[in-house]
């Protein structure tokens, strides 16, 4: 498909950011242009900033769309307009996510996922606590009732949680915390929690880390959630065929087995206006119980 190369320009929030190519097709099969992807960042912006901003991003860009050649950027782009805050760390340029314009100038350079890291910037404690379940096959129909078993283990622990499509294959477990509490408490939560799922249920879940002697198995990944690393933004597009978005969930949603590609950039508008921010409901919570316990 052809297109032409075009150049215009946008004032946002007092910037003027230059658009390039806004008819080249970022997601051929669904026809979303870039022209067509920025809006739906400007629409996404109140919901995605809030966990990108004040936080190292990694971004993955796609100069040609989402299914060709990819690569990830942690340092800042150059030249980097001077309305992009950074957040340097550990000898790299990080950019921090904290307005539509930061966005937008991403979205413009065909940065289709955002993935921030675990803690705020200049802090070393997590800002949140993410399980994340991870399928062995790229096609497992079982992701929603591992999920669901994983939610309810939670639950046992009077720990309140929000389960959100990682936009992929997986499904990641999102508990908002009381901000007093360390990466290796909540390691150590997890694998509790994890060893505990697979006793139950040994011929759905592993914690073995190797994908090759997983088998057919989920991988219930307690690890993942660590300083320095990072994970798929709520509500980041993800570079797939159906352009899916990492979606919070209801649990009721979830025992209803739905799949992950039912929420796409064509259908999380009409939900976000519907359910607002389902983490946002969930008050922070208090983990000294279990805590005492292990």
């Amino acid at each position: 498909m052809a297109y032409k190369h075009e150049k215009g320009t946008l004032l946002i929030e007092g910037n003027e950011l230059t658009i390039t190519n806004p008819n080249k097709p970022l997601w051929p099969e669904l026809g979303i242009t870039k022209a067509d992807y920025l809006t739906k960042l400007s629409e996404l912006a109140p919901y995605l900033l809030r966990y990108c901003r004040d936080r190292h991003l990694t971004t993955i860009r796609y100069p040609h769309g989402y299914d060709d050649k990819s690569f990830y950027q942690k340092n800042a782009p150059e030249p980097t307009p001077d309305f992009v805050n950074l957040a340097p760390l550990d000898g790299i340029n990080y950019v921090n996510l904290d307005s539509l314009s930061t966005l937008i100038w991403l979205g413009n350079l065909a940065c289709l996922e955002f993935h921030p890291s675990f803690h705020h910037i200049g802090q070393t404690t997590p800002a949140e606590w993410v399980i994340d379940i991870d399928p062995s096959l790229e096609e497992e129909p079982r992701i929603m009732e591992a999920t669901e078993i994983i939610g309810e283990v939670l639950d046992s622990l009077r720990i309140q949680s929000v389960p959100k499509t990682s936009g992929a294959t997986g499904v990641q477990i999102y508990i908002p915390i009381q901000p007093k509490y360390t990466f290796e408490e909540l390691r150590k939560i997890g694998h509790f929690i994890a060893e505990f799922a697979v006793h139950k249920h040994p011929n759905l879940f592993t914690i073995e880390r190797f994908k090759k002697n997983r088998g057919d198995k989920i991988y219930i990944d307690y690890l993942q959630h660590w300083y320095g690393k990072t994970l798929s933004a709520p509500y980041t597009p993800r570079a797939k065929k159906d352009a899916s978005v990492s979606t919070p969930l209801l649990w009721k949603e979830v025992a209803q087995r739905p799949s992950p590609r039912e929420f796409n950039l064509l259908t999380i508008m009409p939900r976000l206006r519907t359910y607002g921010d389902l983490i946002e409901r969930v008050p922070l919570q208090n983990l000294d119980a279990i805590l005492s316990r292990l």
